[in-house]
């Protein structure tokens, strides 16, 4: 039993210490101030219940060593030390789940990695994207936003244009910051359009349909929130926008994007079988 214990404990240890700077790293952006990736906290999590709700299942899957993880594993090192002597944290996170999916492949065979591939998968979405690319997207989001936006006030009969992420009105003016570009939404959506996906009887083009249905979801309910900022703004007066209503509306607009989303889901399971062959 001692024998065992050490068997996982030594590499897991070394493991461990191998990926501790990025651990930190992604620690540090899940907790910083207005982070997108706050839900990456909880993703580890996740994975280890889904592998736990497998495991008898496990138990009594053959487990014979699969030579080609070995391949998969070297990968996954080799883009580890790479990525330590760059020290890109970006890389050296994914080159965690490369590690982990190859030593499963090769360590226990094709059987068990089919029962938890999916588990050690879903870990790539606790990985904070780089700060460039997360600038460039916010701002292209916001552009798409506030454009959107201008269109629906203008077929409203509304007098609007758009100058950068900054909204003109007749009496007022209206300014898309990053957490009305929707990508904090996209991320959320795509976290949860997997889980439910995992955690249903949806398979298939269904399951591809729930995954993809919360992009067009979180930019709707951006811009809805959007033009319903403007509306108060050039109504009742840009104080009004800010503060508690302002806050609500992000709150609103998210639980209307929930509850769409789990219609869509139930909708998708009521889908009659001979839809899904």
């Amino acid at each position: 039993m001692l024998k065992k214990i050490l068997g996982w404990f030594l590499p897991l240890a070394v493991l461990a210490r191998v990926y501790f700077p990025t651990f930190v790293w992604m620690a540090d952006r899940w907790l910083a101030r207005d982070s997108y990736f706050g839900h990456g906290v909880l993703i580890p999590f996740i994975s280890l219940y889904w592998v736990w709700r497998k495991r008898k299942e496990l138990r009594v899957t053959p487990k014979r060593g699969e030579p080609w993880g070995f391949v998969l594993l070297g990968l996954g090192l080799g883009l580890q030390i790479v990525s330590s002597l760059l020290q890109i944290y970006f890389l050296s996170a994914a080159s965690l789940v490369l590690v982990l999916l190859g030593g499963v492949l090769f360590l226990f065979g094709r059987e068990v990695f089919k029962q938890v591939w999916y588990p050690i998968g879903f870990l790539l979405l606790m990985i904070p994207l780089p700060l460039l690319f997360i600038s460039e997207l916010t701002l292209k989001l916001k552009f798409f936003v506030t454009e959107v936006s201008v269109y629906c006030l203008q077929s409203m009969g509304i007098q609007a244009a758009r100058e950068g992420s900054y909204l003109y009105l007749p009496h007022a003016y209206l300014i898309v910051g990053d957490p009305c570009s929707g990508l904090r939404s996209l991320l959320a959506f795509l976290c949860l359009g997997l889980v439910f996906s995992y955690g249903s009887g949806l398979n298939g083009w269904r399951r591809v349909v729930l995954i993809g249905a919360g992009f067009p979801l979180a930019l709707v309910s951006n811009v809805g929130r959007v033009l319903f900022l403007a509306l108060v703004s050039e109504l009742y007066g840009m104080n009004w926008a800010h503060g508690w209503i302002h806050d609500a509306s992000g709150i609103a607009a998210f639980l209307f994007a929930i509850l769409v989303f789990l219609a869509v889901r139930k909708k998708l399971e009521m889908t009659p079988a001979w839809m899904t062959r």
